[in-house]
C-alpha cells in the first residue's frame, strides 16, 4: 500500500475509532448496541470482541480486568495513542518514519512461524471471548 493511502487510511480508522470510543463511554450501558458483525449475525463473538470495554477498563486503571476483558485492548489502546501522533509528525515533517517502521514490522510478521504463532493467539484469545461469553 502507498504511503499515503496507508496514512489516509490508519488516520480515518483512528478517528472512527476515537469516535466510537467516546460514544462508546457515554452509552455503555443504556444501550446493547455492538458494532460486531459477527456477533449481530452468528450471536458468537469475535476475536476482538470486548476491546472497547478492556480500553475503558485501562483508564479505570484496572490492568488486570482489561486484560482479562481482552489483551487486544492493551495493543488497541497503545497503537491509538501512538500512530495518529507519528503519522502527524511525518506529515509535518515531511519524512517517512512510520511508513518505514510499518514496512519493517510488515516483514517480521510475514515470517511464517511466527505468522502462525500470532494466528493462533488470535484463534486462543477468540476461544476465550466465547468461552466467556461476552
Amino acid at each position: 500500500m502507498p504511503k499515503n493511502k496507508l496514512y489516509t487510511v490508519l488516520l480515518i480508522a483512528s478517528i472512527a475509532g476515537y469516535a466510537y470510543f467516546f460514544y462508546s463511554l457515554n452509552h455503555s450501558e443504556s444501550t446493547h448496541f455492538s458494532v460486531c458483525m459477527i456477533k449481530n449475525v452468528t450471536g458468537y463473538p469475535c476475536p476482538s470482541c470486548g476491546t472497547t470495554r478492556a480500553i475503558q477498563l485501562l483508564l479505570q486503571e484496572k490492568f488486570a480486568a482489561s486484560l482479562l476483558m481482552n489483551p487486544f485492548g492493551i495493543i488497541v489502546a497503545i497503537l491509538m495513542i501512538v500512530v495518529p501522533f507519528w503519522i502527524l509528525f511525518d506529515l509535518v515533517t515531511k519524512k517517512e518514519t512510520f511508513f518505514t517502521n510499518y514496512k519493517k514490522a510488515e516483514a517480521i510478521i510475514r515470517i511464517k512461524g511466527l505468522a502462525i504463532f500470532l494466528i493462533i493467539l488470535v484463534v486462543l484469545n477468540w476461544i476465550w471471548n466465547i468461552y466467556k461469553g461476552l
